[in-house]
């Protein structure tokens, strides 16, 4: 999957906007995600699940910085995810049916912050950029 010009220049542009926000914009997409699709709560039992908990803003960063990683390779998203791919394939064991919801938790969470930005050619952008960064995540599943 390549990217046009005009779409890495919307995720780029994008990013440089949710960068200096990972933690909060991670938390509150998890905190969408477990809301709206509690089944994927299953693999965090661990976590204080509970509004603005530490666990939620220290794992939602994680989340959204390894898509800033992604968003800054996107030449090479692959190898630029490929630790993240084996842990999640070899460790984790994360239904990857939970990365497409993620994806969609992310994208309204982008669009609830940064409305004005988040207009239909960027959200077509980061839709096809977060399905490349979720079939990255899930390619060492086998």
């Amino acid at each position: 999957m390549t990217f046009s010009e005009a779409e890495k220049a919307a995720i780029t542009g994008m990013w440089a906007k949710i960068a200096p926000h990972t933690d909060s914009i991670g938390a509150e997409a998890l905190e969408r995600l477990f809301c709206c699709f509690p089944q994927t709560k299953t693999y965090f039992s661990h976590f204080d699940l509970c509004h603005g908990s530490k666990d939620l803003h220290s794992h939602g960063g994680k989340v959204v910085k390894a898509i800033g990683t992604a968003a800054q390779h996107l030449d090479s998203i692959d190898s630029a995810l490929s630790t993240l791919s084996d842990l999640h394939a070899q460790k984790l064991r994360v239904d990857p049916g939970n990365f497409r919801l993620l994806s969609h938790s992310i994208q309204v969470t982008m669009a609830v912050h940064f409305p004005n930005d988040f207009n239909a050619c960027t959200q077509a952008a980061w839709d096809k950029f977060l399905c490349k960064v979720s079939s990255v995540l899930v390619s060492k599943y086998r």
